[in-house]
């Protein structure tokens, strides 16, 4: 069984009457790239704060290479990288300028400073723009800079949240070409995300909600936890079609897709046709129906749905 970098036992965090983050349990092994899925306000910031020894916890704890969060927040300073959605990048200094000066804060060894500062540079292929201020790099470019200067002490741990929110796809597809050379050297990633295409590329993910996690596993084996089965359905109006579909008994849940909706029945067979007629005789029309294999975001409305309590008949 691969080692524990990451070990959350009960943790909590509240903040007068809210509870933000709500008695999470999680292992996260090293050399693993983790993502923690939600939406906005689901306690994923909260969540990496703790780790990074920022914000205390007002229960439980948690270990992040061997430092307890709570014991010995300090510690983690020079064990972990922590790379928040606004990293602190100083726009009147250069490219080059920020990495020193984040050399000077983790006090790197002068003797060590020029062999990583090429290797950072190269590695986010940033060496052309060494000279440039940082107010003037794109904000896919910012984001490298940002993890450059998160790497420059070679932590274990890297957390990162949300670090691709806003970035062009050519800096998104950079941006974890760097992530998976980060994980071919052992480092530990635990990254949140509100994107569920970036979440199936974990290696684990946890869906979060309301300061809980509703799943954790492979993003395979979540998908896999939805039961019954999935049709995609093209349609002319989708919410007409939400309609005249949610009164079904056979349908449990309509999730709207642009031009396409996804209908969960118990039973392809038996309920497709009932399904059908339904939408032709609402006018929207019901081409190409076929069972599709559930998204992680199919699988995480579901979650929520029922989490909230709503049973999940439309979405």
């Amino acid at each position: 069984m691969a080692t524990p970098v990451i070990e959350l036992s009960g943790l909590t965090r509240t903040f007068g009457a809210v509870t933000a983050v709500d008695r999470l349990d999680l292992t996260i092994s090293r050399g693993e790239l983790f993502g923690l899925v939600g939406p906005d306000g689901a306690g994923k910031t909260t969540t990496l704060r703790m780790l990074a020894g920022i914000l205390p916890p007002t229960g439980g704890d948690a270990r992040v290479a061997g430092c307890s969060v709570r014991k010995n927040p300090e510690a983690l300073k020079d064990k972990t990288a922590y790379m928040s959605q606004r990293f602190g990048l100083y726009g009147d200094l250069t490219v080059m300028e920020n990495l020193l000066f984040y050399a000077d804060v983790f006090e790197v060894p002068k003797r060590e400073r020029p062999a990583r500062l090429e290797r950072l540079l190269g590695f986010s292929n940033l060496t052309p723009f060494k000279d440039r201020l940082a107010d003037r790099l794109s904000g896919g470019m910012k984001q490298k800079l940002g993890l450059a200067c998160a790497l420059i002490h070679i932590p274990e741990v890297v957390l990162l949240d949300e670090p691709t929110n806003g970035v062009d796809p050519v800096s998104r597809r950079d941006f974890w070409r760097i992530l998976y050379q980060m994980l071919g050297e052992g480092v530990t990633i635990l990254m949140t995300t509100a994107y569920l295409d970036e979440a199936e590329r974990c290696n684990r993910v946890g869906l979060m909600h309301r300061g809980r996690l509703l799943a954790v596993d492979t993003p395979a084996a979540v998908k896999r936890l939805l039961p019954g089965d999935l049709v995609e359905v093209h349609v002319e109006d989708t919410w007409r079609a939400r309609e005249a579909l949610v009164r079904l008994p056979a349908v449990r849940r309509v999730t709207l897709f642009g031009h396409r909706i996804h209908v969960a029945l118990d039973d392809l067979a038996r309920d497709l046709p009932a399904v059908v007629a339904a939408l032709t005789a609402a006018g929207v029309g019901a081409r190409e129906p076929r069972r599709i294999t559930p998204s992680l975001e199919d699988v995480f409305i579901a979650m929520t749905a029922a989490a909230e309590g709503s049973g999940g008949r439309a979405a």
